[in-house]
């Protein structure tokens, strides 16, 4: 049986997605919750909904899953516009916005646990600014992934900038990542002296080497408490 979950202070059920509301209105969380008591919270960002991301394309999924099974509630929004989440892509300002809300409601409701805000792609952008905001607010997350995070000009011409992380972000990048070259994330992290663990042989989407980005990222939360 899964311990009881609620959200923005009603009771959920975890089968499938549920609608809770966010600032631009109606916002799709599609939850992955433990068979025992939640040792944290995390928040799971996806992939560019310009070109067809949503919470439901397999690297949140198997990150949120991952860390389900590792005893964290998961939750995957969907950004404004993608599924039933109500507004318009805003470039990942509004984005951040409505995950930030997500995060501060998520700490309120469950005192005391941990936060954990994991981003790929896209995502990742959006949660580096989620992460860097809370920082900034004296209320880090406890842990924060960043796995294909775009900086600077991208493959498809636009342009991503990208905030500074702190110590409790892990950035992991593709060698061959032809959406976002590994040189733009160098170049984000010189400035900051930020460790960037880059993975050999890999693309954005981590052909071949899913097993290594979930490993990376469970044992990166694995030390939390």
């Amino acid at each position: 049986m899964h311990a009881p979950l609620t959200l923005f202070g009603r009771a959920l059920d975890t089968r499938g997605a549920v609608l809770v509301e966010g600032p631009a209105g109606a916002m799709e969380v599609f939850i992955d919750a433990p068979a025992h008591a939640s040792r944290g919270v995390a928040v799971v960002a996806h992939p560019q909904p310009l070109l067809g991301g949503s919470a439901q394309h397999k690297i949140p999924q198997l990150l949120a899953r991952a860390l389900r099974d590792e005893g964290w509630l998961s939750l995957r929004p969907n950004f404004r516009g993608v599924g039933a989440s109500q507004g318009k892509h805003d470039h990942g300002v509004g984005e951040a916005q409505d995950l930030l809300a997500l995060a501060e409601r998520l700490r309120a409701e469950h005192e005391g646990m941990p936060l954990a805000l994991i981003g790929f792609s896209f995502g990742a952008f959006v949660q580096a600014h989620v992460a860097r905001r809370l920082a900034d607010a004296g209320r880090p997350a406890a842990r924060v992934v960043l796995a294909g995070m775009p900086s600077g000009e991208v493959q498809s011409g636009r342009r991503f900038e990208t905030p500074a992380a702190g110590d409790e972000a892990l950035v992991i990048h593709g060698e061959f990542d032809e959406t976002v070259p590994l040189p733009n994330v160098l170049d984000w992290a010189r400035p900051i002296a930020k460790p960037v663990v880059v993975v050999p042989g890999a693309d954005h989407f981590f052909s071949g080497k899913l097993p290594l980005l979930r490993s990376l990222t469970v044992s990166h939360l694995s030390s939390c408490r």
